[in-house]
């Protein structure tokens, strides 16, 4: 497999982002920042503070994840479902050198650099309206690049499996929304019941909800854990992605 035809996809697929980013930039972006200061400042007047941070300080770094989570997730399910079988995008690169293997990987770094990207932009608002003042928060940046490959193999692999497009909606409904929902972006998971919290754990937003709450104040200690468990949960999952989308493009 060469690295270097993986990223001639990665580069396909920015060149026609470039194009079309207007149209994404909403769901990506606005929709965050609108959570932010709606709980932030909404909910916040009645949320005095949580762990000595003020809750608009609180969730935000959650955010962050939360963002550059959805981003690849996005990407990995809708628009590779897509380009594979609506716009046969893939039927065009595989005629070329490209190999299968190939397009999956440019696939799943394409999916990790959307999560740098939008999780980049919510950082620098952040920054800009002094709710972050940490610079640690620029060392999230290869994390969310781990992470946002994580999200990217487990979008890829619902991607391979699912029958139709419209399949789509009980992956998010009854995966991305409780965990959205539960992995400690809004509420501290500790108020939860105890068999709760053990699923929250094993959830990647929860450690990276983890890690950016951690950046976001200027605190490393205790974060190797989390690290430990992005990466393997990485590594775990790389193998499935090439397996089962190989499957259903041959197919």
């Amino acid at each position: 497999m060469s690295v270097k035809r993986a990223f001639r996809v990665f580069q396909r697929n920015f060149t026609v982002y470039k194009k079309l980013y207007r149209s994404s930039i909403v769901l990506n972006f606005v929709e965050p920042v609108l959570y932010l200061f709606a709980f932030g400042i909404g909910l916040g007047s009645y949320v005095k503070e949580i762990n000595g941070m003020s809750y608009i300080q609180f969730i935000a770094p959650g955010i962050i994840a939360s963002s550059s989570m959805f981003a690849s997730t996005y990407e990995c399910t809708y628009g590779t479902f897509v380009r594979m079988n609506f716009q046969k995008t893939f039927d065009a690169i595989l005629s070329t050198p490209v190999s299968v293997y190939e397009l999956i990987l440019g696939e799943l770094i394409w999916g990790a650099f959307k999560s740098v990207f939008y999780g980049s932009i919510i950082i620098i608002t952040l920054l800009t309206v002094g709710i972050v003042d940490s610079a640690l928060i620029v060392f999230l940046l290869p994390i969310l690049f781990v992470s946002g490959f994580i999200f990217a193999e487990i979008s890829m692999i619902c991607a391979a499996l699912v029958p139709g497009i419209d399949s789509f909606n009980y992956f998010y409904t009854l995966f991305m929304t409780p965990m959205f929902l539960f992995s400690g972006i809004f509420f501290p998971v500790d108020v939860l019941p105890h068999y709760l919290r053990n699923v929250a754990s094993f959830t990647p937003l929860y450690h990276l909800t983890n890690l950016c709450r951690s950046y976001a104040v200027g605190k490393l200690a205790g974060t190797l854990p989390d690290l430990l468990w992005l990466v393997s949960f990485a590594l775990i999952f790389l193998i499935p992605p090439f397996v089962l989308m190989r499957k259903r493009i041959i197919n």
